[in-house]
């Protein structure tokens, strides 16, 4: 709570006395400042309730993202990897939550520290923390395996179960949570809740984490899939793409919608606290952060839907047809760019940050065709250049009363350029972009181009031609009948090999 009721018996003593005893009058006045102490702890204990069952609540929104990651993935593979890309999202979160309580949560926030890494609560040691409750690590945990689980998806249907459990162990542990504290903890060098030094006098405002979930995830993604190289069959002989469409619709529409309801924890979730209000005095005005959660559900929201329009009509305008999938992937892009700056724009702006997004990814989306680079989900497009949009939407587009909301500090905090907030803000947000580039490079690019040399990253030809699931997992996701594999469901690929659901 912003503020506490107190009460001092010495203070009671002189209305209370007109002439009476004057032990009685004392012992009066004690008893009635002890029921107001009584009811401000019962304020306080309300207070930390509902701000903790908010968190908690919120991270269980978060989580169920998974599910939408794992539906998502699965339609957007051929059927024969089906039950290989579900277990990866399954391990995604099991590994990263023991590598997260072992290290992960220290590295991020374990404060005091320096600017670069955490360094207490190491297993959750000294837990919990006038400042950290269980519930804050759970909805960190959330993130954290968020991150993991976008990089699976650029390199499905070709690598080694072996190596996710590697570097999903490696991210969740070690690579997303320096990130995250330099940016999300009061003791990160970037970090917009620090009490001084402040990077351009700024900090970064990278709210819910376009740059820190999203960058970070498709970065690692693109090294992955950079390093595997493209899926047989994904690039013609002469350079041109194939597409090499996933199997279900369905289970990608299913999935779009369980993100978009997890998003709703992703980002007003990111407050962390809700009963705080805004007003000078308690009380006395409707307005308060339970306001600015419904804001930022609002900014998601248009962001999405303004994003998945663009890309509607867009795709209609390049290739001439409509298309789910790519609508789908186009609204989450847009989720992924306003996931930085929901709490602090106006929500006109969240549309134009929606629109904006969707060309960036149609655009990366042609590039990686030129350069024959392969992501079956579009993840290192998605993720990491409409996070990146994000990051410079922020900059340009942060409102002034929110920033000094959010953030407090002094009043003339930078805010965004075309807010006439000045170039600061933006700065400091080119400065995230390059550190993060750089750091996901240096780190997962080298963990990935180790797998390869060790022949431990992607998986020989023939299994990718037979599918992932009968050489690696025991049997298809599947059960097929001789008359579907008759009509079809089973087909031959160029070399003659067996390849089932292939194209389906």
């Amino acid at each position: 709570m912003s503020s506490s009721i107190s009460c001092n018996a010495t203070d009671l003593i002189p209305l209370l006395s007109g002439g009476g005893n004057a032990t009685a009058v004392e012992a009066a006045a004690s008893f009635i400042c002890g029921r107001f102490d009584l009811i401000s702890g019962k304020f306080t204990d309300a207070a930390y309730a509902i701000d903790n069952t908010y968190l908690l609540f919120s991270a269980y929104l978060v989580f169920a993202m998974q599910l939408g990651f794992a539906m998502l993935c699965a339609g957007s593979v051929r059927a024969k990897n089906t039950m290989n890309i579900m277990l990866t999202n399954v391990i995604d979160a099991a590994a990263g939550g023991l590598f997260y309580y072992l290290f992960g949560f220290a590295f991020a926030y374990g404060a005091p520290s320096n600017g670069f890494i955490g360094k207490h609560f190491f297993g959750m040691n000294d837990f919990p923390a006038p400042t950290f409750d269980y519930p804050f690590f759970l909805y960190q945990w959330t993130f954290a395996i968020a991150a993991a689980g976008i990089t699976s998806g650029s390199i499905a249907e070709r690598t080694q179960f072996v190596a996710y459990l590697i570097y999903s162990s490696f991210l969740t542990g070690l690579v997303y949570p320096i990130v995250s504290h330099w940016f999300w903890s009061s003791d990160g060098w970037a970090s917009p809740a620090r009490s001084e030094n402040l990077l351009f006098q700024s900090g970064v405002i990278d709210f819910a984490g376009s740059g820190v979930v999203h960058m970070v995830g498709g970065i690692a993604g693109l090294w992955g899939a950079l390093i595997e190289g493209p899926r047989i069959g994904r690039f013609e002989h002469r350079g041109k793409p194939a597409q090499l469409r996933g199997h279900s619709a369905t289970l990608v529409v299913l999935g779009t919608f369980l993100l978009w309801f997890g998003w709703y924890g992703f980002n007003p979730g990111s407050f962390a606290t809700i009963y705080k209000s805004y007003g000078e005095t308690p009380g006395s005005s409707f307005y308060g952060q339970w306001s600015a959660v419904g804001r930022t559900a609002v900014t998601t929201t248009l962001a999405g839907c303004s994003a998945a329009l663009t890309t509607l009509f867009g795709k209609r305008l390049i290739d001439g047809y409509w298309n789910v999938t790519d609508v789908c992937n186009g609204l989450l892009g847009g989720f992924a760019a306003i996931t930085s700056g929901c709490s602090v724009v106006e929500p006109w702006a969240a549309v134009i940050c929606g629109f904006v997004a969707a060309w960036v990814l149609m655009g990366f989306n042609k590039l990686a065709d030129k350069l024959k680079f392969d992501d079956p989900l579009e993840a290192a497009q998605l993720h990491g250049g409409c996070g990146a949009w994000g990051i410079i939407f922020t900059g340009l587009f942060a409102d002034k009363t929110y920033v000094s909301e959010i953030y407090g500090g002094e009043p003339d905090r930078p805010f965004g350029l075309f807010m006439g907030g000045g170039g600061r803000l933006l700065a400091a947000h080119v400065v995230q972009i390059v550190v993060i580039s750089a750091w996901v490079s240096v780190t997962m690019g080298t963990l990935f181009f180790g797998l390869h040399k060790m022949n431990l990253l992607r998986i020989p030809s023939e299994d990718e031609v037979a599918g992932m699931d009968p050489t690696s997992h025991g049997g298809l996701a599947y059960m097929y009948t001789e008359d579907e594999i008759k009509n079809g469901i089973m087909v031959r690929n160029n070399d003659g090999e067996s390849d089932i659901g292939r194209g389906v």
